[in-house]
């Protein structure tokens, strides 16, 4: 009887190893950590935040200010730190100063893309039948459309301004979101906690915004990140074309202006360039590891 109660008792001292287990919200914060590739990411795009919004606020020169001789190179004598391009600005100005234009347009090109893509996928996937027939036609139209000819169709019958890009972009990019959202509430409507809220009166919009998005919302994340890589590259693009808007410069519209002096005047571009692979690459790190941090089923490994 002795032996039984100092087993109980031993039972009853052993640590719990569920005591040692983080809380749920802290595990995808923990599996994102875990992923060398994507804290890499985050750490590269804080760098890239605090070239194109901090470091400006200390810098008193203009960005259109011509300060030296044309093409001067890295290293030259009298040269600023990247260089001069082929009007004489620094170089490292107008780059830092182009990033808030690109990251602005990526950034509400994202939000609009999400936003459209999301409601049509979420009203297709939930009422299914005929709605989801029409809203699926409707986004296999734009789906099949050549997306750089039609953003050009689009900038270039408006002004090429910043609001125009964005739209541009926005009406070119929302059908992968859509289909991905779709997919989610069909997977979902049929689970048990849709079911009960079905059960007890909730409206469809109720159930909708409340109860089967907030589910999808982690997917959605993970496809953001992507979409404003993508839609940075779509900017550069269309910016390089000349499709840009001059009175903010951006990354590609520099890029264009100084494809002409290329092989004189390599820095001008190179940099730029630089900029843009880096910051769609951080973004496509960070996306890989949201898509770890939000999986349940990787947690445990």
């Amino acid at each position: 009887m002795a032996d039984v109660e100092t087993t109980e008792s031993d039972q009853s001292d052993a640590p719990d190893p569920r005591r040692h287990q983080p809380p749920p919200k802290y595990q995808g914060f923990k599996m994102f950590m875990r992923n060398r590739a994507a804290v890499f990411g985050a750490v590269l795009m804080i760098g890239i935040l605090v070239v194109t919004y901090i470091l400006p606020i200390f810098i008193t020169d203009n960005k259109n200010e011509i300060i030296a001789e044309k093409h001067l190179a890295p290293g030259d004598e009298g040269a600023p730190l990247l260089g001069t391009d082929y009007l004489g600005r620094d170089v490292a100005i107008v780059v830092m100063n182009g990033g808030s234009t690109t990251l602005k347009v990526a950034g509400f090109a994202a939000i609009l893309i999400v936003g459209i893509g999301a409601s049509i996928g979420a009203a297709a996937g939930y009422y299914g039948g005929w709605v989801d027939s029409a809203l699926m036609r409707f986004t296999e139209f734009f789906q099949v459309l050549p997306g750089l000819l039609f953003a050009i169709v689009i900038v270039a019958l408006f002004s090429p301004t910043t609001l125009t890009i964005v739209l541009a972009i926005g009406l070119i990019s929302w059908p992968g979101i859509a289909r991905l959202t779709r997919g989610e509430f069909l997977r979902q409507k049929n689970l048990e906690y849709v079911k009960a809220a079905t059960a007890i009166g909730a409206s469809d919009r109720r159930i909708i915004i409340k109860t089967i998005l907030p589910n999808t919302m982690p997917v959605i994340i993970v496809q953001s990140s992507l979409i404003m890589g993508a839609a940075i590259l779509f900017e550069a693009g269309l910016a390089f074309l000349g499709l840009g808007d001059a009175s903010n410069l951006s990354w590609g519209f520099y890029l264009g202006l100084n494809r002409a002096s290329f092989l004189s005047n390599w820095w001008a571009v190179t940099f730029p360039g630089l900029m843009i692979f880096f910051t769609v690459l951080s973004l496509s790190l960070i996306g890989d590891g949201l898509q770890d941090a939000f999986n349940p089923k990787l947690r445990g490994r």
